[in-house]
């Protein structure tokens, strides 16, 4: 079961537990942030980002895209440059309202393709695989502690690295319990972390067993996905609204957590990734339904609410040989709520020449992912800058904030 397909006996059982745990500690936390919440979305596997956001005006599109190139037609209107994947209809909406933007050249400081390593990065916060034992928005919640009381969830089957450290936080799986052998992988890699040796020889092996899945499961699905509708693709987008409704429930009951981490799978997309349908119009249209559940659920809180969907890393520019895209290097983030301000799209696009690619195969990163969280923690949730530097992204001082998004 995805950790965003989840039964509505899960979500009611979830949900009377976690009103439990949070009941008699907000009078205080109430007023901690001033009701500032933030959610960050882990698109787990490697958001494919031009198809996320078709650079549509870039000539080099279609020839490097081939099969999956989008037609004008097939995709959602943004601006001259860019379309959006017609998946995302309620963001969409959202950016016609002034309440959602696109970040289209993101990537953490590290160059990894492999999903642990670059999964590491982006979540402890480090410039380095294995840098920090625990996550950035652990040691945010350390930053925020003094005179104030805030609290953290993590959405998923496993707590995230992002949220692993000394600061307390609460953890909910929408399906259960994770199974060990589903939670095996993580505690290896923690375990072999410090292992110069072992520690990168056992990433290798996961990433092979990991890239031999997802290919059994691409063959699998291929007949299947062939001819599924974008109706039936909108369809599946029910589970994933109710789910962001019920994390939103828990925001905005009375100590309700001010910081979320939600885990989103299945975006590794090797094969038969599609276009208008296909493996990466469902996962969209699951995250389309996730934060508009979000907004529904959080009524007039959505107003000092940021959510930021992001991935460890994008995919190749070129389209390989099984109609997917391959490990690449910058992706597209996208970012909603009531709090952020209205404009175009965020950062530089530096185009899909053969010139400007990096390393000759991927789009090339224009905003180091540290610059994009800081300036949210600066602006939204008032962290000092030292802290950010030293602290919260350790020896990041190069990394300055994006700010002005809120």
């Amino acid at each position: 079961m995805s950790s965003i397909e989840v039964s509505r006996r899960a979500l009611l059982g979830g949900m009377a537990g976690m009103g439990i745990a949070f009941l008699g500690r907000a009078e205080a936390a109430g007023a901690s942030l001033a009701g500032r919440k933030l959610v960050i979305v882990i698109c787990r596997g490697g958001m494919d980002g031009l198809a996320v956001s078709p650079p549509l005006g870039s000539p080099d599109y279609a020839a490097l895209r081939g099969a999956i190139a989008f037609a004008p037609e097939e995709v959602l209107a943004l601006d001259g440059e860019f379309g959006l994947h017609p998946s995302l209809t309620g963001f969409r909406a959202l950016v016609s309202n002034g309440q959602a933007r696109i970040l289209p050249a993101l990537a953490s400081p590290d160059r990894a393709r492999s999903h642990f390593e670059a999964q590491d990065v982006l979540e402890s916060g480090a410039s380095t695989a294995y840098g920090a034992e625990t996550g950035w928005l652990n040691r945010t919640l350390q930053a925020l502690a003094p005179g104030r009381v805030v609290e953290a969830l993590s959405v998923g089957a496993t707590a995230p690295l992002i949220l692993r450290g000394p600061a307390v936080s609460g953890s909910w799986s929408p399906g259960g319990k994770a199974s060990v052998s589903s939670r095996l992988p993580g505690l290896l890699m923690d375990l072999y972390a410090g292992d110069s040796v072992l520690g990168p020889a056992l990433a290798q092996g996961l990433e092979t067993e990991l890239m031999a899945a997802s290919a059994r499961a691409a063959a699998s699905s291929s007949v299947a996905m062939a001819g599924t509708s974008v109706g039936e693709v909108r369809r599946g987008t029910t589970e994933a609204t109710t789910l962001g409704r019920t994390v939103a429930g828990f925001m905005v009951q009375p100590g309700g957590p001010d910081l979320v981490a939600v885990s989103a799978e299945g975006y590794d997309t090797h094969a038969n990734q599609g276009r208008v349908t296909g493996a990466l119009s469902v996962r969209l249209a699951y995250l389309d339904g996730l934060i508009e559940g979000l907004r529904l659920g959080l009524g007039r809180t959505w107003s000092k609410t940021v959510v930021v969907c992001v991935t460890e890393f994008g995919r190749t520019a070129r389209v390989n040989g099984t109609r997917g895209t391959d490990h690449g290097t910058a992706s597209t983030a996208l970012l909603a709520g009531g709090a952020l301000k209205p404009g175009g799209i965020i950062g530089d696009w530096p185009g899909l020449g053969a010139a400007a690619l990096f390393e000759g195969r991927d789009l090339r990163p224009t905003v180091d992912s540290r610059s994009l969280f800081k300036g949210l923690l600066l602006d939204h949730l008032g962290i000092e800058r030292k802290l950010l530097d030293r602290q919260v992204f350790p020896d990041s001082t190069s990394a300055a904030p994006l700010t002005g998004l809120v």
